[in-house]
């Protein structure tokens, strides 16, 4: 089918899944292609060799679009969303290429969601507690608090109020959405999720967390230990989005003091841990300062490369 006769086609469905591609391996796709018999979903494409789905092997249900570039996580996730709101759906489940997320969180979320709509009315979406066994297991919820996260462990059957969820596993009130806006294309990658739920609450909606519900998710590469504690690691090109939105979002008025209390104090800790334990040690370093900088300076969207 045309893209344009497979959104009209579950133009009844009322959730809708948008996945974000980059680089994908074989299990990126066999993931995405268990999602055709959970309702429309939308894979988005941003790696730079354009392809057909059908190269990829991709269901033939499935929604594809081929940027032919990477234009961002953020960007990717409103390209999805835009097409689920033409087809007529009320909410959306945003994964990551390597996520894995059970048939029950398909299930379950979205009647989550729908409940909570019921019982709070205004609900900006609605997420698990994720699972990375190499980082110890499940991860609390997080609410801010000034120079310290407050970490709400997900214990219960009811939902929690929090302050924000990844992106991955949560699942989008498409009428909070509107309302909200899309996420900020500006940031590219690193801190996405954040700032959407930021500006969530800022409307008066609430982000929830569903304790009884879990996704199973690896966040960046083999973790760093450090002082007992375990870290997730990225490449230089990554540390640089994440100092560069880290400093930029400190910079606006509507991110609360908590978060940015929080933030200034990590980012000597940071420094430390990504200039001694990753290699190369001097690559990690320059990639962070340059991302300072180009957050002190304003300079936004995807990096050229230096």
């Amino acid at each position: 089918m045309s893209l344009g006769d497979q959104v009209a086609w579950s133009g009844n469905a009322s959730t809708g899944i948008v996945v974000v591609f980059y680089r994908p391996d074989a299990a990126c796709v066999r993931r995405a292609n268990r999602y055709a018999d959970a309702g429309l979903c939308v894979v988005i494409d941003n790696t730079e060799q354009l392809q057909s789905a059908g190269q990829l092997g991709l269901d033939k249900r499935i929604v594809y679009v081929a940027n032919g570039a990477n234009h961002g996580i953020a960007t990717g996730i409103n390209q999805g969303v835009e097409l689920l709101l033409k087809a007529g759906c009320t909410s959306a489940l945003i994964f990551d290429q390597d996520s894995e997320p059970s048939g029950q969180l398909l299930q379950a979320l979205p009647r989550l969601l729908e409940e909570e709509k019921q019982l709070r009315g205004r609900v900006a979406l609605i997420g698990p507690a994720y699972e990375d066994t190499r980082l110890g297991g499940v991860a609390p919820f997080v609410r801010f608090g000034y120079l310290k996260l407050q970490r709400v462990a997900p214990v219960g059957t009811r939902p929690i109020e929090i302050d924000f969820l990844i992106s991955s596993g949560s699942c989008i009130n498409l009428a909070a959405w509107q309302e909200i806006g899309p996420m900020d294309d500006s940031l590219f990658i690193d801190f996405v999720d954040l700032e959407w739920c930021v500006r969530a609450r800022s409307r008066g909606y609430a982000v929830l967390g569903a304790p009884g519900l879990r996704l199973a998710h690896e966040l960046g590469g083999e973790p760093v230990s450090f002082l007992g504690r375990q870290y997730p690691s990225h490449s230089p090109l990554r540390h640089y989005y994440l100092f560069r939105n880290a400093v930029a979002l400190v910079k606006r008025s509507y991110i609360p003091w908590t978060w940015k209390s929080t933030e200034l104090v990590k980012f000597p800790f940071r420094l430390a841990i990504y200039g001694l334990f990753l290699q190369p040690r001097l690559s990690h370093l320059r990639m962070a300062f340059v991302g300072i900088w180009h957050g002190l300076t304003g300079r936004m969207g995807p990096l050229d490369r230096l």
